[in-house]
Order: structure tokens, then sequence, then C-alpha cells
């Protein structure tokens, strides 16, 4: 994962599809975690690729966030319970979707100032 992010803060999604996402004017092609301090390119394609280590950024911004939304493509997925557990531990709430539920969700608690994060699988 690249060491500086696209964007140096959070923004709202403005679309998805066609295998990437637009957001504060720029594209990009591929999956994007968003997080507290920055967008960054994901190397996440698919749901079974999510790890403690693809999620390394994630639970080191433990104490900058309340919520984590994972948007997992087109497919339904269910997040394994060590990772779970992570979250838990973390204390951060974590919730699955396809990724289109989860960009909405996203953008509706970013409005609403709440301490959220996502990572967000591209889909075609």
């Amino acid at each position: 994962m690249p060491d500086t992010p696209h964007l140096p803060r959070q923004a709202l999604i403005d679309a998805h599809g066609g295998g990437g996402f637009r957001f504060a004017g720029m594209s990009h092609r591929g999956s994007l975690l968003c997080l507290p301090d920055g967008v960054w390119a994901w190397p996440i394609a698919t749901p079974s690729a999510l790890t403690e280590e693809t999620l390394s950024l994630v639970l080191a911004r433990a104490d900058d966030l309340d919520f984590f939304v994972v948007g997992t493509g087109v497919e339904s997925w269910v997040l394994p319970p060590a990772l779970r557990k992570r979250f838990h531990d973390a204390r951060i709430s974590v919730d699955v979707m396809a990724t289109g539920p989860a960009v909405r969700t996203y953008n509706v608690m970013l409005i609403e100032s709440r301490r959220v994060g996502a990572g967000l699988i591209a889909v075609d």
C-alpha cells in the first residue's frame, strides 16, 4: 500500500462502478480505503483478501474511528470471527455489505460527522 493517500482528508464518494470510484473531483480505478486522515488506494479485489494485514491501517486508527463499513463488491460475505474480534477489541463497530450500500452508508455517516471509515471493493 502506498505511503501517502490519494487525498489527505476524508471525502464523500460521488460515484462508484466501472471498476472504480469518483470523489473530491478525482477518479480512481480499483478499491479504496477511506480513513479520517485520507483516501487510499486499497489492493483488495475480493472479500477473501481481507486480513488483519490488509486492515492494518484501519486498526492503527482505532482512536479516530467508531465505525468501519466494508463494501464487499457485489457478493455477500461474512467477516470471519477472528477479524470481527479484532474490530471488537479495537472498539470499532464494523458492518459488512455490498459496495453500493456501503458507499451510501459511509456518505450518510460522514455527512452526520460520525467517526467513520470504509473499505470499498470496486465493482464493474
